[in-house]
This record gives structure tokens, C-alpha cells and sequence, in this order.
């Protein structure tokens, strides 16, 4: 067999009511549906961790599918962190994590820091970069590994390297590729599947979780088959991951009605010349339900299906369609989402303009393990289920104090500077407090309040205890000494509430 693998405004477009396309047809700016801050942060949030004030002003200068092209176009062609000095390391046949042994410093000790850098450059990626670097840790959840499975420094970097290259990739590639990477060998048993004693883990997690979803499109056997097909591969000492003929069966296997020696090439040409419809379908709906929303239109899943398809299951051109869709901008899937923790701590930062650097990177790493997402250890092989499953009595009032404990222990005098600075920028420097309260909320959550009574009480928090007649008379204003502990007492409330939690 032989297969192939390889708020300025924007002038509006005014169309006619009965001519506007919905759907997944291209986003036409109207004044029924205008190019404005809230969709401009929706797009953000989604494809990013939030907007900052200036991407938000940049935005309104653009056209919608052209912002997006950028974004998107940059992605693809960003090159990766630079590799760390531990991304070769092996144990055999040289232990190059002697040294650290000698001065009292375990293999596991050593392998978890460097795990724990590797969270930090995550992080700061993803603040720096947006888009891309938000995909690898969508895919790490989607081809998921567990470090504690194979503790190897080298095994993190190979894993995260073919995460951050695909992500933008080819997806039949992404998958040929993730497969082979020692982390996944080691995760799912594939080292332990040999000729003698096929080991089904990997040939099931394949189907059912990585291309065509759990029960659609093949059987029992065809996993049985695909096993024995995927035999031969080992990945020890911490080296890369080789092939061993003598532990791969050469005898015909049966896979989708298609009899023949099939090896590891030969199944990912199966599934995608066999299989193109449910793989095109699992993934574009996985991708919908995570970046517009948990209801799903299977209208507009299809309609990425096809273009999928079309396009040789190149993901770039899928996301371009979503992200211009008028679907994607329409009002019912703005805010409905449940933050990460690393969606939480990521955009309250980004969208705040508050300085960072790596050692807050490392505490909200930490906060992020305490509130239940572990980077690099998903809680297994299904990954973390998101939405309704970040929050609880516990994780949600953990988020509070967390956030507080950095906003009073870790702030400084420079991030109050910036808290002022968004304020008047976002409020045009009005010194009316209600318009700077509502401008300043709005700026941070993606629908807003939805009563007045939330603004006004808002409102209250942020005149602290200045006197009434101050803000009557006009002598109030952001250049006052107290601005920052003003906004900075709003922003703790704001976090309190439960719109916070959305994005």
C-alpha cells in the first residue's frame, strides 16, 4: 500500500439586514454588531490571555480579518524559547546529572527544577507571545504526557519543542510526530509493546482521545491491530526514542478492513486516508469547545470539518475561519467560559499592565499547582476537564487570596503607576469616579455587570473614604497620591466577583 503522508471606528461595510451573513461567514462590522472594545477583548481572551489597553486601541484602527491574519501569521512563523542547557541531557550512556548527584542534589531533585524553569518560560511566553504559546498548552492537554511518568528533563523539552512547532502545523504530522516523542513512548507504555507481548495503551489513546474520539469509527480489533502495528519502539536512559526491528511484528494486521504488514508509518496514513471525516469532526469540535464555548453548533463544527479537509488537515486555515466567524463574535459565546488558573493569573496580569518577572512567574506556577492545574502533569491521561470542574468552595476562594496575597505582598509602587495609567487611559482621564469604575470593570470582565446596582456598589469601594464633596466639586482626580490604593481597592473587589471568573 502505498499512501501519501506528507475607539477609533472602523468605516463599516453597510450591507442591506437580509444580506448580512451569520454563521461561520466572515465577521462584517455593523452597528447591529460593531467593531468595539468588548469584541476586540473576547477576541483577545480567546486566542491570548486578555487584551492590554494599548492592544485594544491598535485593534479598533484595524480590520477584524486583518488583526487576525497578523496574529495568526505571526504565530505560525515564531520560533520557540530558546533550548535550555539541560534539553540534551541523558543518564546513559553518560549521567549528565553527575554532577549534581556529587553535591547532594538528586536525579528526580534535578529533572523537577527543571521542570519548574520550564513552567516559568511557559509562562513567560505566554504573556509575551499570546497566541502560540497558548496552543502548547491547549495540545498539552490534548496529547497529554505526565512528567512523573518519565522524570526526564531531555523528555520535557522534545515533548514541549514538537508542541510549540505543530501547533500551527499540519495535524496529520502533529500527530505522526507526538507519537514518537519519548515522553509519549514512556507515558503510554508504547516502550513496553514489543512482538511478544503488544501493549494496546498508546493504539487506544490514538483513537480515542488523540484523532477520532471515543467510540466513532473503529472497533475493538482495529486497536487490537493498530497495538501490533505500533510494536518496536523504546525510549530509555533518557535518550531519544529508537526503533528496535527485532521487537516489531512483521505479521499482517487487519486495520479499518485493511489487511497488510502495517507498521507505525502505515497506521497514521490508515486513519487519515481511512478515517479523514471523524477525525476532521473530533478535532474542530474539541477546538470549538475550548475556544468558543462547552454548546456546541454542529453546524459550525462541520463547516470547520470541511475546511480542514480542504486544506490537508493544516490547522492555520480552521482557526482563521473560527476566529473571523460571525459566530465567533456573536454576543451569546462572550463570557462564557471558566478560567484556567493559568487563563486567571495569565490575564489578570496582561490585561492589568503590572510588571513581572521570573520569580512571580515561578509563585504563579505555584498557584497554579495549588489550584489544580499542575503544568507538564495533567491529571491524567484525558487531561484537565475545564469549565465547571476549576471551581469549587475551596479552589475559588484560594483564587482570592491568592491574588490578594500578590496584589498587598508582591505589588510595587511601579504597578500602582500602571494601575493609573490604565485607569486614564481606559476612562479618557475623566475624574467622574462612577465613569472611572465602570470603564475600569469593563476593561476587565468580557459582559461587564449586568445592573447598576454592581457598578454603584463598585463605585463605593473605589471612593474609599474621600469625602463626598470632593468628587462633587471636582477637586478629585487620578493624579491624586491615593489613586493607586483606589483603584488597587477596586481591583481586590473585582476579583470577589463571580464575573471575574469568566473570560
Amino acid at each position: 500500500m502505498s499512501l501519501q503522508r506528507k475607539t477609533t471606528q472602523i468605516k463599516y461595510n453597510m450591507m442591506p439586514m437580509d444580506c448580512i451573513r451569520d454563521g461561520i461567514a466572515e465577521y462584517t462590522p455593523r452597528p447591529s454588531k460593531p467593531w468595539d472594545s468588548r469584541r476586540i477583548a473576547h477576541l483577545y481572551n480567546r486566542i491570548g490571555f486578555g487584551a492590554n489597553h494599548q492592544q485594544i486601541a491598535t485593534a479598533l484602527t484595524m480590520n477584524p480579518t486583518d488583526l487576525i491574519d497578523q496574529i495568526v501569521d505571526s504565530a505560525v512563523v515564531l520560533p520557540l524559547a530558546p533550548e535550555p542547557y539541560w534539553a540534551d541531557w541523558t543518564t546513559d550512556p553518560v549521567n549528565d546529572y553527575a554532577e549534581g548527584e556529587a553535591m547532594g542534589s538528586s536525579f528526580n531533585s534535578q529533572a523537577n527544577t527543571h521542570r519548574r524553569e520550564w513552567t516559568v518560560q511557559l509562562f513567560n511566553d505566554m504573556l509575551s507571545n499570546g497566541f502560540r504559546d497558548k496552543l502548547i498548552l491547549f495540545w498539552h492537554n490534548h496529547f497529554v504526557t505526565q512528567f512523573s511518568t518519565y522524570t526526564c528533563s531531555s523528555y520535557l523539552h522534545k515533548y514541549y519543542k514538537v508542541l510549540g512547532e505543530y501547533s500551527l502545523g499540519n495535524f496529520r504530522d502533529f500527530v505522526y510526530e507526538i507519537g514518537k516523542t519519548p515522553a509519549m513512548v514512556r507515558f503510554l507504555n508504547a516502550d513496553q509493546s514489543t512482538k511478544y507481548h503488544p501493549n494496546e495503551n498508546y493504539a487506544r489513546e490514538l483513537l480515542e482521545l488523540f484523532t477520532m474520539g471515543v467510540d466513532n469509527g473503529y472497533t475493538q480489533e482495529d486497536i487490537v491491530e493498530i497495538s501490533k502495528a505500533l510494536t518496536g519502539f523504546q525510549a530509555r536512559g533518557c535518550r531519544d526514542t529508537e526503533f528496535r526491528p527485532d521487537y516489531f511484528d512483521t505479521d499482517d494486521k487487519t486495520i479499518f478492513g485493511q489487511t497488510g504488514p502495517w507498521n507505525y508509518d502505515d497506521v497514521h496514513d490508515l486513519i487519515f486516508e481511512y478515517r479523514p471525516n471523524n477525525v476532521a469532526e473530533y478535532i474542530c469540535e474539541k477546538l470549538y469547545r475550548y475556544f468558543i464555548s462547552t454548546d456546541v453548533d454542529l453546524t459550525i463544527v462541520n463547516e470547520l470539518a470541511v475546511t480542514f479537509k480542504n486544506n490537508n488537515f493544516e490547522l492555520a486555515p480552521v482557526f482563521k475561519q473560527l476566529f473571523k466567524s460571525e459566530h465567533f463574535f456573536d454576543d451569546k459565546n462572550i463570557g462564557v467560559r471558566i478560567k484556567s488558573p493559568a487563563q486567571y493569573f495569565m490575564s489578570f496580569i496582561h490585561q492589568a499592565g503590572f510588571e513581572y518577572d521570573d520569580d512571580l512567574m515561578n509563585g504563579m506556577r505555584s498557584a497554579c499547582e495549588v489550584l489544580g492545574q499542575y503544568i507538564w502533569e495533567p491529571i491524567d491521561v484525558a487531561g484537565w476537564q475545564g469549565q465547571r470542574s476549576w471551581l469549587n468552595e475551596d479552589t475559588l476562594t484560594r483564587r482570592w487570596d491568592l491574588t490578594e496575597q500578590y496584589l498587598f505582598n508582591d505589588i510595587s509602587s511601579l504597578s500602582l503607576d500602571n494601575l493609573v495609567d490604565l485607569a486614564k487611559a481606559v476612562s479618557g482621564n475623566s475624574n467622574d469616579p462612577a465613569y472611572v469604575t465602570q470603564t475600569f470593570i469593563d476593561h476587565f470582565l468580557p459582559i461587564g455587570f449586568n445592573d447598576a446596582e454592581a457598578y454603584s456598589s463598585a463605585t463605593n469601594v473605589f471612593k474609599g473614604e474621600i469625602p463626598q464633596n470632593y468628587f462633587d466639586q471636582g477637586f478629585w482626580n487620578l493624579d491624586w497620591s491615593v489613586a493607586g490604593e483606589q483603584l488597587l481597592s477596586l481591583l481586590v473587589h473585582l476579583i470577589r466577583q463571580p464575573e471575574f471568573q469568566l473570560y
